[in-house]
């Protein structure tokens, strides 16, 4: 099993924190500042997760975990959904914006094996899929 790469937030900056970490590891920067989300952009980003995810709170897990109230919870654990990658069950963090900005930004290196398809590309849509499933909480 491939191990997950153990992450710290650092004054909102996530750096990689690992034994031996390979050469093409990707590495974040705090240099330029990140776009500020936009909810109605978000919200069309969202169509094409839509395919395998719902937000909405009443709904239930789709291809893909329910994403409502995702941020605060456990990587892995959404009540219901049995689908996740070995990877994903055993990843051991708590989903925080800021680790799902570097898990779409960086899907070949963070969480490789997952079964997850389909990432927005620039950091823009991100930042507005974020602003957006942000919206989603109790």
């Amino acid at each position: 099993m491939k191990t997950v790469l153990a992450f710290v937030l650092v004054l909102g900056s996530v750096v990689i924190a690992q034994a031996a970490p390979p050469a093409d590891a990707p590495v974040m920067s705090a240099a330029a500042p990140a776009p500020i989300g936009d909810v109605a952009r978000g919200r069309k980003v969202f169509f094409q997760c839509r395919t395998c995810h719902y937000p909405e709170k009443a709904y239930g897990n789709h291809n893909g975990p329910n994403l409502y109230d995702v941020f605060g919870r456990k990587a892995g654990t959404r009540e219901g959904y049995e689908h996740y990658s070995e990877t994903m069950k055993h990843a051991g963090f708590v989903w925080t914006p800021q680790l799902l900005d570097f898990w779409l930004a960086h899907p070949d290196t963070f969480l490789p094996d997952s079964n997850m398809i389909v990432f927005p590309t620039t950091a823009q849509e991100r930042a507005d899929l974020i602003a957006y499933l942000q919206t989603f909480h109790d």
